[in-house]
């Protein structure tokens, strides 16, 4: 009898340490929580994934933000300042106190000192952190005779080539080496034009031609029988 009543005992204790064991993520999740309690937090990217949607804010120290991106602000013990915005057109974003903030033209760490500065007059020793949410600004545009004409963002490094390529590249009857690129001046209201040919590209070394594509650049890649050359006479 004992015996038995040792045994249930046994089973007892087993079944409760299992109860009130944790899980593997929800003991990870505890230890994270208490390790952001008592020290500055160290600010970092988002998850990789939230509500089931990609971020986009994988970028570089030398990001330059742009109209639409979407920012998260940070203000470390300061949720009232701590905000998501959205670029406006116009290059700012308004914050609590210090209201209007230009952020097109500048990077994230820019941007965090700029606002670093302007809160010294009304918070004391202030932190601020930026994270870029969602690259919107970043984009190119891809016409005429290539496989898959349309808008793409331009998260990375990106020259004329890879730009084609990444619409489909040329179709059969492209003009590949009277590729024409319309690009915003330096102070966004000037057009500029460039022209560039595959053949020197690739055949010649002319690797000038491939340049490096930039926010808003609009590739257009004209047919063959839409380019008059010397000595020839439009039909």
């Amino acid at each position: 009898m004992r015996g038995f009543i040792a045994l249930a005992i046994g089973f007892i204790l087993v079944g409760s340490m299992a109860v009130l064991q944790p899980s593997g993520a929800f003991a990870q999740m505890n230890a994270s929580e208490i390790a952001g309690k008592d020290g500055a937090p160290a600010f970092t990217t988002a998850p990789a994934h939230t509500g089931g949607h990609a971020l986009s804010n994988i970028v570089t120290d030398a990001y330059t933000i742009g109209a639409e991106d979407v920012l998260e602000i940070t203000v470390w013990r300061n949720t009232d300042l701590s905000k998501t915005v959205q670029v406006r057109p116009d290059g700012k974003f308004s914050l609590p106190v210090i209201r209007d903030v230009v952020a097109v033209g500048k990077t994230p760490s820019q941007l965090a000192d700029e606002i670093t500065r302007k809160l010294k007059e009304y918070v004391q020793n202030p932190v601020v952190a930026i994270s870029v949410r969602e690259v919107n600004s970043y984009n190119i545009f891809v016409l005429g005779e290539v496989v898959r004409p349309g808008k793409y963002p331009l998260k990375s490094k990106t020259t004329l080539l890879q730009g084609i390529t990444i619409a489909g590249g040329f179709t059969p009857v492209a003009a590949r080496n009277q590729v024409v690129i319309f690009r915003f001046g330096e102070n966004g209201s000037t057009m500029q034009t460039v022209t560039s040919s595959y053949d020197d590209i690739v055949l010649r070394g002319g690797i000038t031609g491939n340049l490096e594509l930039r926010a808003g650049d609009t590739i257009v890649v004209p047919s063959e029988s839409m380019v008059v050359f010397p000595g020839q006479q439009q039909q």
